[in-house]
């Protein structure tokens, strides 16, 4: 049960910073020069997990402590250089904002159950 969790909340943890990376996105959309940045979570994820080493010939998982990685998106430049694309932000964030509620709520669920195998009902 705290597997399942600790793998709501670090995914929620994604969504709420991603939803921070996109409002400063869309903050910085007339910056001249501006280059839009996105978060990268799968690999980093996979990255942070532990692998089971069968084999002595398997690489060690390396982290640098960071869960997420920003990353610089390249896109087609506007007339003063920046490549932020409003609609598309905006369309991030209502992803974001969804996800995060729907994470949230399971998460209360799943405090829900617990409370409830601790009250013995």
């Amino acid at each position: 049960m705290w597997d399942k969790i600790d793998k709501i909340s670090q995914t929620a943890s994604f969504y709420l910073e991603r939803t921070k990376v996109i409002q400063s996105n869309i903050a910085n959309a007339d910056t001249p020069g501006y280059v839009p940045k996105e978060l990268v979570f799968a690999k980093e994820l996979e990255r942070s997990m532990e692998l089971k080493k069968d084999n002595p010939k398997h690489i060690e998982p390396t982290s640098n402590g960071k869960k997420f990685k920003e990353i610089e998106l390249s896109k087609i430049r506007g007339y003063d250089d920046n490549r932020v694309d409003v609609q598309e932000e905006l369309a991030k964030l209502a992803e974001s904002s969804i996800m995060y509620k729907s994470l949230a709520e399971n998460l209360k669920k799943e405090f829900a159950k617990l409370k409830l195998v601790i009250s013995g009902r």
